[in-house]
């Protein structure tokens, strides 16, 4: 062999290439990549003005890192940032091919089990409390360890709650589809998938994302949506297709479709943190009871329902979701600023 692997190893790039450092991960086989470093410092004393910031001034480094050829158009990520709020050990960013993220479940036991597992926070004991800053608000989470591994992750979630219920709407090509619209850090559109023909198998992956998305785009045309407080997080993220689970000791399945088409591999915490918010509405969820939902691939997450609340006008629930992550890789991502395909692009 004349190629000199020694040399490949110890190469180190110009220095006027951008270097981002990440960790990678899976929870219940949805990606995150959590970036470590390369990052500019983000302006704003909120997580909120964080996030604006990261849109308006620094989005070509979300498109490199999700989009292709580093990424491709279902990556997940995020951006560990200082806290904001007092008790939070870190802040997030949560990103995907759309732009950012309100608050992601899946995201949540992923970057626990991130920051945990490498050290990169204290740990003492088999349980150890976490507090994350989010767009949507503080999220505290308890992360079990054995041994040194992270053996699962449960988080409290922000209050969620049911913004519209029992409603039709038109959607080109599929007709009248009644649909429920819930909120767990970010809205959806809840629709019975035997409703619009499609199952919740692999099989059905392009169908799902095209009536997802047709639903998604007629649901936010027609329907307001109003967060309480916080007018950046008033929009609906995606659709979520739900129906009777393809395992047993499961008791419901969920698939996601959200920003531009994503199709989430995992049962979307967020999404059933919002599902236990309906469930209750319709006196299927008891205070204290859980449900166990699997997603596309059959991976799962629990859902309990704590306590109720209050919030702004909407009677809301605090649910918990555990569920288990894996890291992946360890990445250096280069950018080199010659590169005509340096901000990435992406084919769905």
């Amino acid at each position: 062999m004349n190629v000199d692997l020694k040399r490949g190893r110890s190469w180190e790039p110009p220095v006027n290439w951008r270097k981002i450092a990440t960790i990678d991960a899976h929870a219940a086989g949805e990606p995150l990549r959590v970036i470590l470093s390369g990052w500019p410092e983000l302006a704003g004393e909120t997580i909120l003005e964080r996030r604006r910031d990261a849109q308006e001034n620094h989005d070509a480094l979300r498109t490199a890192l999700m989009w292709e050829p580093r990424g491709h158009a279902d990556m997940y990520g995020c951006l560990i940032v200082p806290p904001v709020t007092e008790g939070a050990d870190f802040g997030v960013l949560f990103m995907h091919n759309e732009g950012y993220s309100t608050m992601c479940g899946h995201g949540i036991i992923a970057v626990v089990t991130v920051v945990v597992e490498t050290g990169m926070l204290a740990t003492d004991g088999p349980e150890v409390a976490v507090g994350i800053d989010t767009p949507a608000g503080l999220v505290t989470a308890t992360a079990r360890v054995k041994n040194g591994r992270v053996e699962s992750v449960a988080f409290r979630n922000v209050p969620s709650f049911v913004l519209h219920r029992d409603k039709f709407v038109q959607v080109p090509g599929i007709g009248a589809v009644p649909y429920d619209v819930a909120f767990g850090g970010a809205f959806y559109a809840f629709v019975e998938a035997d409703q619009v023909g499609v199952s919740l198998g692999p099989e059905s992956f392009q169908p799902l994302v095209e009536k997802g998305m047709a639903i998604k785009r007629a649901v936010a045309e027609t329907m307001p949506i109003l967060h309480p407080y916080e007018k950046e997080l008033s929009f609906l993220y995606g659709t979520v297709f739900t129906g009777p689970p393809l395992s047993d000791g499961a008791d419901s399945r969920n698939v996601c479709i959200f920003a531009e088409g994503e199709v989430d591999r995992s049962p979307t915490g967020t999404g059933v943190s919002a599902r236990a918010a309906l469930e209750m509405a319709r006196g299927e969820l008891a205070l204290g009871q859980s449900m166990v939902i699997e997603s596309l691939i059959g991976s799962r997450f629990t859902v309990t329902a704590l306590e109720n609340t209050d919030f702004g006008s909407h009677a809301a629930v605090i649910p918990e979701v555990e569920g288990s992550a894996f890291i992946t890789g360890r990445n250096e991502f280069l950018i080199d600023p010659d590169d005509g395909l340096a901000k990435g692009f992406v084919l769905r």
